[in-house]
């Protein structure tokens, strides 16, 4: 690609290039489009193409040439044995019946000779357009022998009838069609195509063990990527797979190693913290009722609530396992959650529902989402269904909304739109970045849109 826009730079005084340039994209448009991507149809094709074209070349050079050749040899033997028959005929005397003539041509030629009366030659009968025999045979008839002939190479499958015309008399000779092309020129072309089949089958078994470890690299790098279990992966195949396969598993255990870590020192500091907080509920308590300790108690109950979101963002999903999920049946329990809240939720789910899901953390998502909902807006709707292999679930309310250019930023930890949101409610800020957090950990990702009924919409794409 980069040479050849190279070479049109270079001589772009000399040649249209905006048109050729154009020309080169769309052919490369078409091809793209056309082309099968899996790694294994497209080797399967870098393979057996030039196979193809090979012996197609090959086929056609030794059918033009070779096939050619050989036939030209052989008919050109056969007429000039005729040619020396016919010599012998007007130049010595013969027998009445002919049979010196006759014996020879069965004999010492091979061919059924016989004289017949002096007539007029048949009417040629139709020639078939690629027949080397009936071309071959006339060409060396008209340049050896040079008198009125006529050949019958179609109405015998074994046998090839020559009438030639005389000065008294008709020469008539049968000979076997063998005699006059290379007959067992097919057998090249069997074993040709044979072997070169029998040759890309092995090639494909080849090809199929080592295209094997980089599908398992796929699957469980696809896997990981979505928070499934990846299982028992070993890296193995060639040097460049296995290495890929070895930076993966290294990767991999990084990875949950560092989850680990976070998650076991979260643990910590959640103890401490919510000791702290215990602490300070019951020296609250022994204060009374009064205005100041009132609102001491809510500063105390918004730091927990903020801890227990920071905790949630910052653990994850945690060692919770993918499982077989009813996501219609979770649709029923956040709706009847609101409605024990007091909150107008709406649930639909259409078509199958069963997914592979984490579902603790999957209803954790989806009740950030119809909590915010709710606390922005009056009514919030909930649909899902199952599109090509992803799971697509919307869930919108009638709020302000947040507008486009900060939509981006709604889903920042700790970050609270001061212009889309109300003051007066309260919160930490985390709902969308744990919910966009949980549906990346499972493969997908999370959008905010305009909702059709007036306000927000996040709508959910997790592959199924």
């Amino acid at each position: 690609m980069a040479s050849i826009e190279s070479f049109l730079q270079r001589y772009a005084a000399f040649l249209p290039v905006k048109a050729v340039h154009r020309g080169y994209r769309r052919v490369s448009r078409f091809l793209y489009r056309v082309m099968p991507k899996g790694l294994y149809t497209r080797t399967f094709l870098i393979i057996v193409i030039p196979v193809v074209i090979l012996q197609s070349v090959i086929a056609f050079v030794f059918m033009e040439r070779h096939y050619q050749l050989v036939s030209r040899r052989m008919s050109e033997a056969v007429v000039r044995e005729i040619a020396a028959v016919v010599y012998v005929l007007e130049n010595y005397p013969q027998d009445p019946e002919h049979t010196k003539i006759e014996e020879l041509g069965a004999r010492a030629l091979g061919m059924s000779m016989s004289i017949l009366p002096l007539e007029p030659l048949p009417p040629p009968a139709p020639k078939p357009f690629f027949d080397v025999i009936d071309q071959e045979l006339s060409k060396a008839i008209s340049q050896r022998i040079g008198r009125p002939f006529w050949i019958d190479t179609v109405g015998r499958s074994r046998f090839v009838e020559i009438r030639i015309q005389l000065q008294n008399e008709v020469l008539r000779v049968f000979t076997r069609r063998s005699q006059t092309f290379a007959s067992n020129s097919h057998i090249f072309l069997v074993w040709m195509f044979s072997t070169a089949l029998v040759l890309i089958i092995i090639a494909l078994l080849f090809l199929r063990n080592q295209m094997r470890p980089i599908i398992r690299l796929a699957n469980a790098a696809e896997a990981f990527g979505k928070g499934r279990p990846v299982g028992d992966y070993k890296a193995s195949g060639a040097l460049e797979v296995r290495r890929a396969g070895v930076a993966f598993a290294d990767m991999r255990r990084r990875i949950e190693r560092q989850i680990d870590q976070r998650t076991t020192m979260l643990a910590g500091v959640s103890h401490d913290l919510r000791t702290i907080l215990t602490r300070m509920r019951l020296q609250l308590a022994f204060l009374g009722d009064t205005p100041e300790s009132e609102a001491m108690r809510k500063d105390v109950d918004e730091m927990s609530n903020m801890l227990e979101d920071y905790l949630a963002f910052a653990k994850g999903d945690g060692d919770e396992e993918p499982q077989e999920t009813d996501v219609a049946l979770l649709f029923e329990e956040l709706e009847e959650e609101s409605e024990i809240s007091g909150n107008d939720v709406k649930a639909s789910f259409d078509g199958p529902s069963e997914v592979l899901l984490r579902r603790n953390s999957m209803k954790r998502c989806l009740s950030n989402l119809v909590t915010n909902g709710c606390k922005y807006g009056q009514s919030v709707e909930l649909n899902g269904t199952i599109e090509h292999d992803w799971l697509i679930i919307t869930v919108d309310d009638d709020g302000p909304g947040i507008p486009e250019d900060q939509r981006d930023m709604a889903f920042r930890a700790f970050h609270r739109l001061d212009l889309a949101r109300n003051q007066d409610k309260t919160g930490s800020g985390l709902g969308l970045a744990i919910a966009r957090d949980i549906t990346r950990s499972h493969g997908g990702d999370l959008y905010l849109e305009d909702s059709p009924i007036g306000g927000l919409r996040a709508r959910l794409r997790i592959p199924a």
